[in-house]
This record gives C-alpha cells, structure tokens and sequence, in this order.
C-alpha cells in the first residue's frame, strides 16, 4: 500500500491532511486538532483563538491590493466519523488513521478515513500557509462537534465573525454548487423494563446476524435506498413462524449512519428451532432478491448460542419487535422544486439493550420545517402505543436556497472559466452547517462545495485525488474573483 498522501498535488493540502489524519478526532474528542490547527496558525504569525463552543477562529489579512473585497469565510468541521468494520481493532481515541492510495482514491484500512471533513480541514489551512495567493480578508472558522449534534455551531456566537460570504468546505460532490441544506430532528426512544429469568427448560438461545451491509451517510446515501440492518432484523423477528423471547439487542453505531449490521439473541421453544432456523434462511434470499445490485454482500446467519441469564419481559419484547417492524425509515418524501432530491427522510440508527432499556434513535431530515415535526410526531406515536417514551431534541432548521446570491454567480463564472462547463447548482439532504450559522449571521451569502467523496461515514469512505486538485483550485480561483465591497 502507497502510503506517501505529501506526495500528491496540490501539495499543501495534502500535506495537511496527511498529518490530520493522523490526529485521532472523532466527536467530542477534539482536543488534539484543535491544538494542531492554533499552532499552526501561530506558526504563521496569524490571528487566532478558541471560543467557548470549541470552535477554532483563525484571521489572515487581504493580500495586497485586494482590500477593497468582499471578506469570505472559509468553514470546514474537526471532528470525523469514528466507523470501522467489526474485525478490526482499532481506538478512534488513540490510534492514527491508517491511509493509504488506492489507484484514483484515498481510502482507509478498515474504517472511516475521515476526508470528511479533513480535507476541507486541509485546504483551509493550504490557503492559510500560501502567501503567493491573491485574496481580500480570510477568516477560518473550523467548528466542533459537527457529526453529533453540530455543537461548535450551535455555540457560534454574534459578534466573531467579521465577513459577508461563508463557503462552507463540507460537500462531497465536485463540480456541484450548493444552495440549500435540510434540517435535522433526534427522536430518542426508550423502552423500561425489569429483565426476567430466562426459561430453565424447552428453550434454545440462538444469535441472530444481519451484517454485510453498505450503510453510508444517512443524509446523502438515503436515496440510494440501502438497506437498514435493523429494520432487516426486527422485520423477520416480527414475521417468525413461532414465538421468540428477546434476551438482548444491538444494531446499528451512529445516528447519522445508515446501519451497516445488527445482532440479537433470542430463545424460541426448542421443538420450533428447526422450522425457525429454516425460516431465517429463506429470509436472507428473501433480502437478497429484494436488494439485488443494491447490497450484494448481505448476509442474515443464526446459530445456537448459550442461554442467557435473563430476558425481556414477553410483552415488552413483543412490543418492541413489532414497534421496530412499524417505524417509518427512510425516503419519506421527494422534492417536487428540486427533482432528484430528497426532502423529508428518516434512519432508524440505533436499537441497543442494557438490561433494563432498550434505546432506539431515529435522525429525521427534511428541508420543510412542518414535515420534520410531523415525522416525529409519528415516530412518537408509533412508540408510545408499544409503552415507550419518546424526546424529540436537537432540531435545527435547514438553509433555504437564495437563487440570487452574488458568490453563487461569481463562482458560477469562475468554475466555467476553469472547466468549461457550469457546475450544478443543487441542494443536499443533508445538515450542513450553513443554516445554523447563517441564522446567527444572517447576512451571510453562503455557498457550500467540496471534492468528490464516496461512502462517507462509513469504512468503505474513500476521497477522489483528481477532485481535491478541482476543487482546491476552484477555491483558490473564487478567492481571487471574490466581489468587491
């Protein structure tokens, strides 16, 4: 495996992310690339600090001649998604990346590589370090804790930022320009229960295996219609041709991941095993059929295991399986504005037991503020009629699209002076920051783009080398053709 990411172009960016990646910096554990990047920046004799939502502010003044612009803000995300396959070890906390060249690509040994958002990481603190651009005044503002709740923008105060156009580096797509983002609800389910003694006789205790999956970005890879490795389980714990007591639950890792895999261990009464177990291998090419070209790989297994200790209660278990089995999960609802695009979805991200709860948690999307609290609401009903409870939390809103935008039309004629053909202009499923911060700022002309990257927040993420030169210097050209004052 090449691993020499310095040595490819443009060589600035990818010296920073070659060092960035090695940074351990899943969310909310920030510290280390925070203090990467502020060294950096004094290293450079540049402005910079902390603020009190983590978030790291870094000012580099108009290069000469060009004081008379417009100020722009280049915004890009520290943290990454911490995703990795079951077999292999690794401590997102603790250990590097391990990234390497695969042919066109960028990818990573196992899990996520974290090119989002490193690489928009990467080419700010390019643009920050290159003193022969030509640029009117630069500010940085590299937020925390995106992937989890968007914290650093959510904690963005008046007052920091000093410029009139923000171009968020948070888009995976090159050649495409982007106007308008979705809002975001959490609906945090949580069913109580007291665990009962296992059946001492006429039961056998088996694990359930849903892996295999492609998973992706719940936001952006939602319309690709993947499977949901929990609703793929719960939906043949539901349909089993006998009765199955629910002893424990694991499915899915993130909220804004797409579940890759799901495991369960469940006891059915002996005499009915076999006819279950047959069932169960139906059900795999049952699955397989219904996602022929879309997820290849799935594999749905069960074998006998040991009798655990304890259960859920059987009405509990009951009622979850067949909650599970109801809850909406993914594309709710397209754009008629947009063709294309995705306005109101949901993931089923999580459904994990300890014992005394089993926690559900569903991220909902969509760029109309009402679909959003209805979904939930409909979530919360499904829930509450199987004896569970259910908040509704972190709503932000979405970015409503200004078609008018003078960087829109700036960057419109940069990118075809460079390629010889408009980008496209689009909007994304997906929460960027842009409309939480331009609801502190809202004056900001916004515009959000990026290189191309695939499978993001999954182990499969892989960033295209080509597309990082594009879009760096589509960058470089707009901050050279920013509007003046």
């Amino acid at each position: 495996m090449d691993r020499n990411l310095a040595a490819l172009k443009p060589a600035l960016v990818w010296k920073h992310f070659a060092e960035i990646v090695r940074i351990p910096r899943p969310s909310s554990h920030e510290e280390k690339i925070r203090k990467y990047v502020l060294d950096f920046a004094r290293s450079q004799g540049l402005e910079c600090k902390e603020d009190s939502a983590h978030n790291v502010y870094v000012s580099k003044p108009a290069s000469k001649g060009m004081e008379n612009r417009k100020g722009v803000i280049l915004q890009a995300h520290l943290d990454m998604v911490p995703q990795k396959n079951n077999d292999k070890k690794f401590d997102f906390t603790k250990d590097p990346i391990d990234a390497y060249i695969d042919g066109d690509w960028v990818t990573a040994d196992g899990t996520t590589l974290g090119a989002d958002n490193g690489i928009g990481v990467a080419a700010i603190l390019a643009v920050l370090e290159d003193k022969t651009l030509k640029h009117g005044p630069v500010e940085a503002l590299f937020t925390a804790t995106e992937e989890t709740g968007m914290d650093g923008a959510n904690g963005l105060k008046k007052g920091l930022l000093r410029g009139d156009i923000l171009l968020n580096l948070d888009s995976e797509e090159e050649g495409e320009l982007y106007v308008g983002c979705a809002g975001g609800l959490d609906a945090n389910v949580t069913f109580r229960y007291k665990a009962e003694p296992a059946p001492a006789r006429n039961y056998t205790a088996a694990k359930i295996n849903v892996k295999g999956l492609k998973g992706g970005h719940s936001g952006i890879q939602i319309i690709c219609q993947r499977a949901n490795a929990n609703k793929v389980l719960f939906r043949f714990l539901n349909a089993a041709p006998c009765d199955v007591l629910l002893a424990s639950v694991d499915g899915g890792g993130l909220r804004n991941a797409i579940p890759r895999e799901a495991e369960a261990v469940v006891l059915v009464k002996t005499k009915d095993y076999e006819a279950f177990a047959k069932a169960l291998k139906a059900y795999e090419k049952t699955i397989k059929a219904e996602y022929a070209g879309i997820e290849d790989s799935v594999s749905i297994k069960v074998k006998e295991v040991d009798k655990p200790a304890e259960t859920l209660p059987k009405e509990v278990s009951a009622n979850l399986i067949k909650a599970v089995a109801a809850c909406p999960d993914g594309v709710q609802k397209m754009s008629m504005a947009m063709p294309g695009l995705v306005q109101t979805s949901t993931n089923l991200a999580r459904v994990v037991s300890d014992g005394k709860t089993v926690k559900l948690q569903c991220l909902l999307r969509s760029s109309v503020n009402s679909e959003k609290d209805a979904l939930g609401e409909a979530i919360a009903a499904v829930f509450a009629l199987a004896g569970a409870k259910t908040e509704l939390t972190g709503a932000y809103n979405g970015w409503n699209p200004n078609m008018e935008s003078p960087i829109l039309k700036a960057m419109t004629a940069s990118y075809e002076a460079l390629y010889g053909k408009k980008p496209a202009v689009t909007a994304i499923h997906a929460g960027l920051e842009c409309g939480i911060i331009g609801s502190t700022y809202p004056k900001l002309d916004m515009i959000s783009f990026g290189p191309t990257i695939c499978y993001p927040h999954s182990p499969d993420e892989k960033v295209e080398i080509a597309s990082v030169g594009k879009f760096y210097d589509f960058l470089v050209d707009t901050l050279r053709n920013v509007p003046e004052k």
